[in-house]
């Protein structure tokens, strides 16, 4: 085999960090192999595809050395935050901008343009459309088009499908799988029953960025099973196991006959510019509720938690536990919201105090303020990272950030838009177990997922959201068993 790409040696701290993420770390890739690393979350798995193909220390710098390091010669990654990727602000010039380093004629580019955005599933009326009006899931399926354009030899894919919604998900690892055929291509991966058939090799790593296991998939799995539950990391089957051994039942629908609702809406609608990007005839969600809003990417769910945090134009009935949203001075008093991209919230230059924040605004005492940051840093694995800056956590750990910050004050109404995306399980349902015991005992919560285990799990109601309308609204029990109908007919 030919050796396409390793590292020997290899040693890297980041700014301000404690200890070394890497140490006398040594890996090779083969031409043609297929590989999926696996590891919680801050365990270098970004960190190391980056390292790949030399964007570490070359265009990213971060301290390391190695004793020998081989780059491959043509090569194309895809970062966690598709926003981090793209170079121009429209979604043809993105795409037109690697054809023109390629030297495809400009004759030429239209027709090539449209292939690469058939191929991950996306359709404009107008390809010159502005790439900040694109949803999460729409920008992750342009920054993939835009590295299959490459036409690489190694493709490095960090969490491909994170945003997708299960049809996107399919669609992209399909057309991943068929163009990447013949190349080497190197997977960081939570969703794995989607690539699983498609790997080779595994390559497993714990907190600490040690190689545990490194070898054919199913010696990986049938020797280290332990290690996966450990470590948190997803394997199949790990709900089914969560669930028992917590001896966890499906919530019930509340029972709302005499209960006033904490989220009214009716003939509610949301603005993008002068567009109507959203409509809601009729909605409640009522204390106790676990609303989980679910549809195809760019149907409106993110526009949904905006416009219900009055970020956004909008028009219509909205009533917050009785009082009209344009009548409340701060809507953070009642209602906590957990963007789609955490970095868009941070404000402070540490984890301590982007949880603090609130709690100084709200003039809570200093003793006060350390105790209930003291244990959010604990439930969410952060307290290694109290004086990190946000912004050099790795994305889970944003992520876990940003939903601590959010969630700390204990306000009757949270918005969650895909908060357990890039997570491991045991992050993953440490967030979860926090928020059930927050609606446990009367919070409403109404949270953006395309995970379905969510919904069978955890939630009680279920919004779907299709082309800018709330068009259904059904229990989370009856949904799954309108799903499992559907799939077995």
């Amino acid at each position: 085999m030919t050796t396409i790409a390793s590292m020997t040696n290899m040693r890297l701290k980041f700014p301000g960090a404690e200890s070394l993420l890497f140490e006398d770390f040594s890996l090779s890739f083969d031409k043609g192999e297929k590989v999926l690393i696996l590891g919680p979350s801050g365990s270098g798995k970004s960190t190391l595809l980056h390292v790949l193909t030399g964007l570490i220390p070359h265009a990213v710098e971060v301290p390391m050395k190695a004793d020998a390091l081989t780059i491959p010669e043509s090569w194309g990654v895809l970062f966690q935050d598709p926003d981090s990727q793209f170079c121009m602000p429209y979604v043809d010039e993105e795409i037109a901008f690697v054809l023109e380093n390629l030297q495809i004629p400009r004759e030429k580019m239209k027709l090539y343009i449209n292939h690469y955005l058939e191929q991950v599933g996306l359709e404009f009326a107008d390809t010159h459309t502005k790439i900040q009006t694109l949803s999460g899931g729409m920008k992750q399926r342009l920054a993939i088009a835009s590295v299959l354009a490459l036409e690489p030899e190694v493709l490095c894919l960090d969490e491909p499908t994170a945003m997708l919604d299960p049809e996107g998900t399919k669609l992209v690892w399909d057309t991943i799988k068929s163009v990447g055929e013949e190349k080497t291509v190197v997977i960081v991966e939570h969703k794995i029953g989607q690539v699983v058939d498609f790997v080779d090799r595994v390559i497993l790593l714990d907190e600490n960025g040690t190689i545990i296991a490194d070898g054919p998939k199913q010696t990986v799995f049938d020797q280290h099973s332990h290690v996966l539950v450990e470590q948190g990391i997803w394997y199949p089957g790990v709900w089914e196991d969560y669930m028992q051994e917590n001896d966890r039942q499906m919530p019930s629908p509340i029972n709302t006959a005499h209960v006033k609702p904490a989220v009214h809406l009716s003939d509610f609608s949301a603005f993008r510019g002068k567009v109507t990007a959203l409509h809601v005839e009729e909605a409640r969600a009522y204390p106790g509720e676990w609303v989980t809003v679910l549809g195809k990417n760019g149907g409106g769910k993110s526009t949904l938690l905006l416009a219900m945090m009055n970020l956004i134009k909008t028009r219509g009935t909205y009533h917050i536990l009785g009082q009209d949203y344009k009548r409340i001075k701060h809507m953070a008093a009642y209602v906590s919201f957990v963007f789609q991209n955490p970095e868009y919230q941070f404000v402070t230059n540490s984890v301590y105090e982007e949880i603090a924040f609130s709690l100084h605004l709200a003039k809570w005492d200093q003793e006060a303020i350390s105790q209930r940051v003291n244990q959010m840093m604990t439930i969410y694995h952060l307290e290694e990272h109290k004086h990190t800056h946000p912004y050099q956590l790795s994305m889970g750990q944003k992520r876990r950030l940003s939903v601590a910050a959010s969630i700390v004050k204990e306000q009757p109404i949270i918005l969650l838009d895909e908060p357990t995306f890039g997570q491991d399980a045991k992050n993953t349902f440490a967030i979860l177990e926090q928020l059930e015991q927050l609606r446990a005992k009367g919070t409403t919560i109404i949270m953006v997922t395309h995970d379905l285990n969510i919904v069978n799990y955890f939630a009680t109601k279920v919004w779907e959201i299709d082309h800018g309308k709330r068009v259904k609204e059904s229990s989370a029990l009856n949904y799954i068993e309108t799903l499992q109908q559907a799939v077995n007919s």
